[in-house]
């Protein structure tokens, strides 16, 4: 459980920083149109939340959530290098 917590809070932090750099930037900025809808950034806390709670009853399948949670960001994400690569190529 508290592993959970850990993730969860490092996940929260993380969106605040994103967050941060957004509103900095302005919707339109470069990050804005590379993150998108930031499924990844959303999805992450609900299911570190979810893990959390079945930590109580099944320690197993918490860590399994948490497993879930890795192996969704071990996927490539090819948003930020496709709108490195797009402004680069822009005058």
């Amino acid at each position: 459980m508290v592993y959970g917590i850990n993730l969860l809070l490092a996940a929260v932090a993380f969106y605040l920083l994103q967050t941060s750099l957004v509103r900095q930037q302005g919707p339109n900025g470069r990050l804005a149109r590379a993150l998108g809808r930031d499924w990844k950034g959303k999805l992450s806390p609900v299911i570190y939340l979810f893990g959390i709670a079945l930590a109580v009853a099944w320690p197993l399948l918490a860590l399994a959530a948490f497993a879930v949670v890795a192996v969704i960001w071990l996927v490539p994400d090819r948003r930020v290098e496709r709108a490195v690569a797009q402004a680069e190529s822009q005058p």
